[in-house]
């Protein structure tokens, strides 16, 4: 029915819509009281970034006809203003109209993950600036690559990744994952280590608040991808669920290991790790699948947080390891245990599957890892050196809710 379809698919938006605070709170918890409505803003005001290049020219560089065949870049005027979407088809089910309004949130919630590379030490200004080029050269045509889809009787000709490579992922494993990883890990290269002593979370029942929105949501972010109310929706909900639960097993036993003890954080940065993880491989693996895909994620990015520790990279709220490993990770799920059983029909090599999948999903790995690193790191760089984009030290000492905001979370801080 799709009136159904589009009842479920209207409660998918408002669900991947709370994500924002949730993920706001997530990560704002995660930082001392002197720069949590910073990382609000620079959270919440990707929704208005990318709406606007969305109705401009993104949704044409996104899901328009790949300029030249070659499936790289979608057309940037096939679309803009989003003109003809006024008009209702009679149908009574979803319209392109609503899936431009939830690929924007897709969208926007890759760019709000980045913005945790740059917490506590990046112009508010320089931040905007930053997302609506990052938006345009990073995300869209990456975004073309992984979910447009050609259409033959047509002629349309869609991303390469999706229909040239075939790569399996369900809701956005490389677009929305590994992009926002990756890219939150070369703008915290490019900005530099903190000058001023970092403080432990100021906030765990804040960061607990915000990973519970953030799960809430993910049931309409996967549940929302499978295109109405039917089974598949059905599936990857449960598959969403059990890996989330499982993400929490991995991690804290890893940590229970490693530091004698499980921690609250911990608890939480399992589940978003399970859920990254699930993302890919939702819809390709067993329910039993689904409990390795979140151990699995939990306990490599438990270990993948040590790791950038070693190395003292300053991506302070971890988002390389939960976001850009975690999505690795669930990608290599569908190679190594995709079940045919599943909706998706994918037979990992674990289970007698094609070898040929693991070259397909490792091209998708490298090609959008690569892309990302090295056109991120060229942004924020040329950003740096044309309009420095970094806060003064002063700035950074003081915090920047009082010295770019002129706000403060708490009275005791001001």
């Amino acid at each position: 029915m799709p009136q159904a379809d589009l009842a479920w698919l209207l409660a998918a938006f408002a669900l991947v819509a709370l994500m924002f605070p949730g993920l706001a709170f997530y990560y704002g918890g995660l930082l001392g009281t002197n720069n949590v409505l910073n990382m609000f803003m620079m959270v919440l005001s990707t929704l208005a970034v990318t709406a606007v290049l969305y109705v401009l020219y993104g949704y044409g560089m996104v899901s328009g006809n790949s300029i030249g065949g070659l499936g790289l870049i979608g057309n940037p005027l096939e679309f803009f203003g989003m003109s003809g979407f006024e008009v209702d088809d009679g149908t009574g089910g979803p319209q392109p109209i609503y899936w431009a309004a939830f690929f924007i949130l897709f969208a926007a919630i890759t760019i709000a993950i980045v913005a945790s590379g740059a917490a506590g030490r990046m112009k508010f200004g320089a931040w905007i600036v930053f997302s609506a080029i990052w938006l345009t050269l990073v995300y869209f045509p990456i975004a073309h690559w992984v979910f447009t889809y050609t259409d033959e009787e047509t002629g349309y000709v869609g991303g390469w990744l999706r229909n040239v490579v075939q790569l399996h992922d369900f809701a956005g494993g490389t677009a929305v994952h590994m992009t926002a990883g990756v890219a939150a890990l070369a703008l915290a290269l490019v900005l530099g280590k903190h000058k001023a002593p970092q403080p432990k979370p100021h906030n765990l029942p804040f960061v607990i608040l915000g990973a519970g929105i953030l799960w809430f949501g993910w049931f309409g972010f996967n549940g929302g991808s499978a295109a109405g109310a039917n089974f598949l929706s059905q599936y990857v909900i449960m598959t969403t669920f059990l890996s989330g639960c499982a993400g929490i097993v991995g991690y804290l036993l890893v940590e229970r290991l490693r530091d004698g003890r499980p921690t609250t954080l911990g608890l939480v940065t399992g589940a978003i790790a399970g859920l990254v993880g699930i993302t890919p491989s939702a819809d390709a693996v067993s329910p039993l699948g689904a409990l390795f895909v979140g151990i699995a994620s939990g306990a490599t990015v438990c270990w993948a947080i040590t790791w950038k520790k070693k190395w003292g990279v300053d991506d302070t709220l971890d988002a390389f390891a939960v976001h850009g490993i975690g999505g690795i990770v669930g990608t290599l799920c569908v190679v190594l245990i995709g079940a045919s059983s599943a909706p998706a029909g994918v037979t990992g090599v674990l289970f007698g599957g094609d070898w040929s999948i693991l070259w397909r999903e490792l091209t998708a790995i490298v090609a959008t890892c690569a892309y990302t690193f090295v056109a991120t790191y060229a942004i924020a760089w040329t950003m740096n050196k044309t309009m420095n984009i970094r806060v003064a030290e002063e700035a950074e000492h003081r915090g920047l809710d009082v010295t770019l905001h002129a706000e403060s979370a708490y009275a005791a801080a001001e």
